[in-house]
Formats: C-alpha cells, sequence, structure tokens
C-alpha cells in the first residue's frame, strides 16, 4: 500500500486488492475579487520611468500600442490608444515586469482551479492503479501520473511546488516498489526534475494615483510622433488636471497647468505655420507647372525641406505629404514640357492647314445666319439656298483634297461632316419650300442644328489644337 496527498487529503491505493478508494472532487476556489479586471502592465522607458498598460501591449514593427488608464478609476479607467516608438522602450524591464502581472494574476485566479484539476487527476490515476491486476500497467500509470506531476509546476508559476515535489517522491517510492515487485531490477526515471527554481519575479507597483496618471499622459504626448495625437493626449491631461485638482498639491497643478497649456499652445501654432507653409509652396508648385517649368518646381522641393528646417523639422508627416503633393506638380510639368515640346515640332505642319482651310472658314462663318434661318424656319428664299450649296461645294472640294495632320484628323471630319450636313439642310429646306411639307421643314431645321453645332466645335477644337498645350485640370 501506498499514500499520496492530493488536495490535502490521502487518498490509497491498495496494490492487490480488487477495490480501490474512488477521487473526491476538489472543492472550486473561492472568486477572487477584482479577478474580472484587467491587470495593469508598465512600459518601462529608457529614461527610468514608466507608462501604465491596461491589458497587454503589442509590438508592431518599430512601434509600441497599447491602452493607458487616463483616470485613476480601477473599475472603469477612461483609456487612451497610445503609439510610441518601441527604441524608446527598456525591453527587459518591461518583459520581466509583464511576467511578474501574469504570474500573479493567475496566482491569484485560476491556480487554485487549476490545482485542484491536477490533484484530482492524479487521485483518478491512483484508483485506476488499484483496480488494475497488470503489474506493467500498473507501473505505465504511475509513470505517467509523476511525469505529469513533474512537469506542472514549471508551465504553472511553480504553484503548489513543494506540495508536488512531496507528491513526486511518493510515486517515486511507489515506482520503485512496482518495479521490485515486477522483477525489475533498474529505475531509469528520465522524467522532469518535479519543479524548476521559481523565475525572477519583480515586485507590482501600485495602480497610480491622480498624480501619476497626469504625469504619465504628459509624458505619453511628449513620446508620440503623431502631432494629433499629442494635442489629444495634452488635452485629456488638461482636463484631469481640472476634475482632479482639489486632491493634489496646488502648485504642482499652477505648474503642470502652465506646462501644459504651453505645449498645446505650441502644437497649434507649429501646425498654423505648416498650414500655411504648405499653402504657399502648393500654390508656387501648381503655377510653375502650369508653365511646364520642371526646374521651378523642383526647387520648390528644395524650398520646403529649407523651410522645414527652419520650423524645427517638427512635422514630418506634413512635409512629406507636401513633397509628395509637389512631386505630382512635377510628374505634370514633366509631362507638359514634352506635349509642348512635341507641338512646337509639330506647329508649322498644324499652321499650314489652318492657312490651307482659312477661305473655306471664312465661307462657312458667311453660312451661319443662312443655317440660323432655316434652324428657326424663319423663311430662305432661292439665293440664299444658293448661296449655302454653292458655298457647301466649294468647301468639300476644297478639305477633299486636303490630307490633315495626325492631330487634326477629328477637326477635319467634324469641318466635312458640318458642310455636308450644311448642304442637306439647304436641299431639304427647298424641298420643303416647293411642297408645302412642314415636316420637311423641321427636318431642315435639324439638319442646320447639326451643321451649326459640329461647326462651332470644329473651330474651338482647332484653336486649342493651334495653342501650345496647357496642364491637364
Amino acid at each position: 500500500m501506498f499514500c499520496l496527498l492530493a488536495a490535502g487529503r490521502p487518498f490509497a491505493a491498495q496494490g492487490s486488492g480488487p477495490q480501490a478508494a474512488g477521487p473526491r472532487a476538489a472543492s472550486a476556489p473561492a472568486a477572487v475579487p477584482g479577478a474580472d479586471i484587467a491587470p495593469l502592465f508598465r512600459v518601462f522607458l529608457k529614461d527610468g520611468t514608466s507608462l501604465v498598460s491596461y491589458g497587454e501591449m503589442a509590438r508592431v514593427e518599430d512601434r509600441v500600442v497599447f491602452s493607458m488608464p487616463t483616470s485613476p478609476s480601477d473599475a472603469a479607467p477612461q483609456l487612451q490608444l497610445i503609439n510610441i516608438p518601441s527604441d524608446t522602450v527598456d525591453w527587459p524591464s518591461t518583459l520581466n515586469y509583464a511576467e511578474s502581472v501574469r504570474a500573479m494574476r493567475y496566482l491569484a485566479t485560476r491556480a487554485p482551479s487549476d490545482y485542484a484539476l491536477l490533484t484530482n487527476e492524479i487521485a483518478q490515476a491512483l484508483n485506476d492503479v488499484g483496480l488494475s491486476e497488470d503489474p506493467a500497467r500498473r507501473l505505465a500509470i504511475v509513470e505517467k501520473a509523476r511525469k505529469a506531476l513533474a512537469e506542472w509546476p514549471a508551465s504553472h508559476y511553480n504553484y503548489k511546488r513543494d506540495e508536488i515535489q512531496q507528491m513526486v517522491a511518493v510515486l517515486d517510492e511507489a515506482i520503485a516498489s512496482l518495479r521490485a515487485a515486477s522483477g525489475s531490477d533498474t529505475f531509469d526515471l528520465t522524467l522532469v526534475a518535479a519543479g524548476d527554481p521559481s523565475p525572477s519575479l519583480v515586485p507590482i507597483i501600485p495602480a497610480p494615483g491622480p498624480r501619476e496618471v497626469i504625469e504619465q499622459t504628459v509624458r505619453a504626448a511628449q513620446l508620440t510622433t503623431s502631432p494629433a495625437e499629442r494635442v489629444s493626449l495634452l488635452t485629456v491631461a488638461l482636463n484631469e488636471l481640472d476634475a482632479e485638482s482639489s486632491s493634489l498639491p496646488p502648485d504642482w497643478v499652477s505648474a503642470t497647468r502652465l506646462q501644459v497649456r504651453g505645449q498645446i499652445a505650441s502644437e497649434l501654432e507649429t501646425d498654423r505655420k505648416y498650414q500655411a507653409l504648405a499653402s504657399r509652396m502648393l500654390k508656387l508648385a501648381e503655377s510653375r507647372a502650369q508653365a511646364a517649368d520642371v526646374r521651378g518646381v523642383q526647387r520648390v522641393v528644395n524650398n520646403i525641406r529649407a523651410n522645414d528646417q527652419a520650423l524645427g523639422a517638427l512635422r514630418p508627416d506634413a512635409v512629406a505629404s507636401m513633397i509628395a503633393a509637389v512631386e505630382d506638380q512635377l510628374d505634370a510639368a514633366r509631362r507638359l514640357r514634352l506635349e509642348r515640346d512635341r507641338w512646337a515640332l509639330r506647329a508649322p505642319e498644324l499652321r499650314a492647314y489652318r492657312s490651307a482651310i482659312a477661305s473655306s472658314l471664312d465661307r462657312l462663318q458667311q453660312m451661319v445666319p443662312l443655317l440660323e434661318d432655316i434652324k428657326s424656319l424663319a423663311g430662305s428664299g432661292p439665293d440664299a439656298i444658293g448661296v449655302i450649296l454653292d458655298g457647301a461645294a466649294r468647301i468639300q472640294k476644297v478639305l477633299g483634297r486636303l490630307e490633315p495632320p495626325s492631330e487634326l484628323r477629328d477637326v477635319h471630319n467634324l469641318f466635312t461632316s458640318s458642310v455636308q450636313l450644311a448642304d442637306n439642310a439647304a436641299k431639304i429646306r427647298r424641298e420643303a419650300a416647293l411642297t408645302g411639307s412642314i415636316t420637311r421643314a423641321w427636318d431642315a431645321s435639324s439638319a442646320a442644328a447639326g451643321a451649326l453645332m459640329l461647326a462651332t466645335k470644329a473651330r474651338t477644337d482647332l484653336l486649342v489644337a493651334l495653342r501650345p498645350p496647357q496642364v491637364s485640370q
């Protein structure tokens, strides 16, 4: 017979009898006050100070993100998301403290119930030993129980380590007895020792009071790289200072309020200066881009960097945004310069086309009032119709023998279509007059309207093509 102390009560297993004592369920541990409140970790900084983290922090590339309480309430503190550079953190101290907080919370909450489950499992194993007649199976059960006991403390912050060592010692004796009973003269325990030395845990720092909450909020504002977050944190600190002023030293309250207000004013003034710089530089870049002044736009980038240095290089994100916007203008300037260079090479051929159709354009312009009469059904006599038909024929003859530059092919087609519609309008109007058909008169009106519209667009497009290209708006 051998005994094991489990959960503070003896359990016995009869080595040869058919019965063994059944396990007794361990009672559930009492609820721990405050167990439902998130643990307070600490982010230790290289300057020796620390910031409170409400719950676990997250390390994302070169940043550390965590929720920091900005009020002294334990149950429902106000929280602010903090994002600071990871190179400002004392990582050995921070990680060691985090492990200590986890250990403390585990020992105060889950450890008793986990230990109760372990001892129940060991008790059940011993009962199985008592019920088994197979010596090899009994030995295997005890060895497995011994291994589970030995490994448990290391993964459970060495909770009940001394008691588990005593239980392991009892199982070692039982294993030796079972091996001797089975005729084995070896006792090779290649198992884990019963619990490693306790980890080096550090004392837990009490929850911050009103003054520490305000000081750490101001400290976090100084560490963040985002101006908006900085002003937000400083504003939170100022509000908390006003709310807790009655419980804090008056001199400290006055000095801190003056400091925080000064920092907020400085941040807002810096924002104003950078906004003015951005407005001025972007307008200048846009103006130079519209003139295809590539070097002028490049100088704006240099001006931005010089002004940023003069302002103390306090807004890297704003400067990066400004430079990106100016570089877009630089790209537009380069494209416009390329288009203007191409236009300059093609301009003689474009002007030659304009000269070749100059008389046709004048003749088409003379037809406009006559087409307006057809459009409005205001009356068109034989002379007017004759002028349109003759003019359209002459213009079509000129356009038909011209080969327009590639840039003006669409313009050429517009002029051709306009003249064809004008010719149709005159012919349909004459038919309407001869037949007295108002329906055909309206058909003529539609043709005249189309001729006028296409002629206007063709003239506009021709003027645009003959001017140096402009930056796209």
